[in-house]
């Protein structure tokens, strides 16, 4: 039995302004589960179904496959560095953007994080008003509270609800794909070839929309794996995230869609597993299903939203639960207002944002500067390089909506900073000479 007082073993320290020492460090189960927990879930599901929809099914596992071994090497890069270090994604992002100049990169994350927890949280509301004739606003109300109830209490939280979670999705996920697929025919599955297969997604769109699913809460991956004890641990728990659970839960709705084949599938309406359940009209079915519900978009709000506030908490100079606090009474808010219908714009969104801020990361502290400490106040070339990144992404998504704006935005950062200092290396060089 431990002698800490029970309010130290449920609300511990979340170091939110410094590295996470090696004996607050988690073991490799503790943070896969926390990894696993967060993208196999049900909004992963509709995602796989608007792909398999939009592309046929062999396309949409093609982008799929191709998406989550691109988020592997990404998230798991970047949670090496905060394995390594300790530190969460604000205080990398201060060493690369500066001790002032981190708060716009961690200040937009921690935002669209927030808009992410509104986001399921609306999702929540909509689908149980939706299936039971529930008043949307009270369950709304009521699936916010509880999810900042999760995230309150920490790490640990994030910890208890995967296992809850988990557990549920890979049984009844694992149950509507293969009933749907078992009825209809795995061939008719695998032959699916989508809702308008004389035009199709472009594997390009398919890959965006792949990675935009979880590329912010990926770029932040540094607030979950500081709790890492070592590299190798780091790494399995992103695998367990990327591709192992979110191809997994993209899969399930995929399946699901190409078996019931509907001509105009709506995956935020009830075509979705949710849906599936309930159609089964079997009372004891449809229990399960409410609580399931609850539990699975319960998981990846209470990660989202203890993201956001981690990042907020740094910003604000405060503690973690204060703000989540805070900023789960604005996601409330707005999760009121329907903006989980905003689901495919937001998309586009992350897309051209987000990868330059963590390809930039990559590209200084595993190239250009390896080991490099919060310093300046401001790093001019990070910013640059963001905007590079962000407008090579634009072009893209404007002009060859065809090609990945993630990819673009990713690989155009990522080498706009590498080439920016290599010409301030020079400059340097040649003023040292002059002189």
């Amino acid at each position: 039995m431990s002698n800490k007082p029970v309010d130290e073993l449920v609300l511990s320290d979340e170091y939110e302004h410094q590295a996470v020492p090696a004996k607050a460090r988690r073991s490799t189960f503790s943070v896969s589960m926390i990894w696993l927990g967060f993208p196999m879930i049900i909004t992963g599901a509709m995602t796989g179904s608007i792909l398999v929809a939009g592309m046929g099914f062999k396309s949409a596992l093609t982008a799929m496959l191709i998406g989550n071994a691109l988020m592997f090497a990404y998230v798991g890069a970047l949670g090496t560095l905060g394995t390594s270090r300790g530190f969460n994604f604000a205080l990398l992002a201060s060493a690369v953007f500066g001790k002032k100049g981190y708060v716009f990169a961690s200040g937009l994350l921690s935002t669209l994080l927030l808009g992410w927890f509104a986001v399921q949280t609306g999702i929540t509301g909509n689908l149980i008003h939706t299936a039971f004739d529930l008043n949307y606003l009270v369950m709304t109300l009521i699936a916010g509270l509880l999810y900042l109830a999760i995230t309150y209490v920490g790490i640990h939280g994030l910890h208890w609800i995967g296992l809850i979670s988990v557990p549920l999705f890979v049984v009844l996920g694992g149950w509507v794909a293969f009933d749907s697929a078992s009825a209809a025919g795995w061939s008719k599955v695998v032959d699916y070839a989508g809702t308008n297969p004389e035009m199709p997604m472009a594997l390009g769109v398919g890959l965006t929309i792949v990675i935009s699913l979880f590329i912010d809460a990926g770029t932040v991956t540094a607030d979950f794996n500081r709790w890492a004890k070592d590299t190798r641990g780091s790494l399995i728990a992103t695998f367990s995230a990327f591709p192992f659970a979110n191809l997994l839960a993209m899969l399930v709705g995929g399946v699901m869609t190409a078996a019931l084949a509907v001509p105009n599938p709506q995956p935020f309406g009830l075509d979705n597993m949710f849906g599936y359940m309930l159609a089964q009209h079997l009372g004891w079915l449809s229990v399960i299903a409410f609580v399931f519900l609850f539990c699975n978009l319960g998981s990846v709000c209470a990660h989202c939203l203890y993201n956001s506030a981690v990042g907020w908490s740094r910003i604000g100079n405060g503690r973690m639960r204060t703000f989540a606090i805070g900023l789960a009474l604005i996601g409330i808010t707005i999760a009121a207002a329907n903006v989980w219908a905003l689901f495919i714009p937001w998309l586009s969104l992350l897309g051209i944002l987000v990868p330059p801020i963590g390809s930039i990361i990559l590209a200084d502290l595993y190239f250009v500067r390896p080991g490099a400490e919060i310093g300046a106040n401001w790093r001019p070339r990070a910013f640059a390089a963001w905007f590079i990144g962000s407008l090579v992404a634009y072009v893209v998504e404007t002009y060859a909506p065809e090609l990945s704006t993630a990819i673009a935005a990713f690989i155009a950062g990522g080498l706009g900073y590498l080439v920016l200092s290599k010409l301030g290396d020079h400059s340097a060089s040649a003023v040292s000479v002059s002189r």
